[in-house]
């Protein structure tokens, strides 16, 4: 289920109600971490300029510097787009429920902003709070070579797979919601999808379209 789930959002891409999230998640997101990059470089700067590192000037201070972003934008990355998404995903879902499960659209509630806002907020401290507390075991594995991105699969399996369910599942309060299994399923694909170059780009809408569509071909399975 997870793969035709994934083909038939992959194929959905440009579909104007997610092209425009897409976009627009992309370019705030990357707009975010491009801020939050300058204020760790100049914040780690002044740092360790006050400890009296002699390399702070030098190549050690930007090579400290560039390891610190490069970790923070690989662990805030995900964070960041899904929050964004998070405000923008009941467009997405509605863009697929059009496409392919109109009787499904006609029978949705719109999810209020209030709602859409608790939820991204829950969702991105609860993202934030176990990536934190996570971290030293990142830092551990990083000898390991495949530790951290093995970490990184299991862990936001479970977050990814229970803020993505609930994006469709607030529309349809009626139905069934997903079960655990179903959830761990669409979490660790869209983790998978977060890992690659590029790829992860279309990673957060890719992961909204794919809950969509496997929350309603599970209904209608069931059916």
């Amino acid at each position: 289920m997870i793969a035709i789930a994934f083909f038939r959002a992959l194929a959905q891409i440009g579909l104007p109600g997610v092209r425009a999230v897409l976009w627009r998640t992309l370019v705030l997101t990357l707009l975010i971490l491009a801020l939050l990059g300058t204020g760790i470089w100049f914040g780690l700067h002044w740092l360790l300029m006050r400890l009296g590192w002699s390399q702070a000037d030098g190549v050690g201070g930007a090579l400290l510097s560039t390891l610190v972003i490069a970790v923070g934008v690989w662990l805030l990355f995900r964070i960041i787009a899904m929050a964004i998404v998070g405000f923008h995903a009941d467009r997405i879902v509605v863009a697929v429920e059009r496409a392919n499960y109109p009787a499904r659209l006609a029978a949705a509630r719109p999810v209020p902003f209030a709602v859409e806002l608790r939820m991204t907020i829950r969702s991105t401290l609860r993202a934030l709070g176990w990536n934190i507390a996570a971290l030293p075991a990142y830092l551990l594995l990083l000898a390991t070579g495949v530790g951290p991105p093995l970490l990184f699969l299991t862990l936001n399996a479970y977050l990814l797979g229970c803020n993505l369910a609930e994006l469709v599942e607030a529309r349809h309060p009626a139905v069934p919601p997903f079960t655990p299994l179903a959830r761990w399923q669409l979490g660790f694909a869209s983790a998978v999808l977060f890992l690659p170059p590029v790829v992860n780009l279309l990673a957060p809408v890719l992961g909204v379209a794919m809950a969509t569509h496997m929350f309603h071909a599970r209904v209608t399975k069931q059916a």
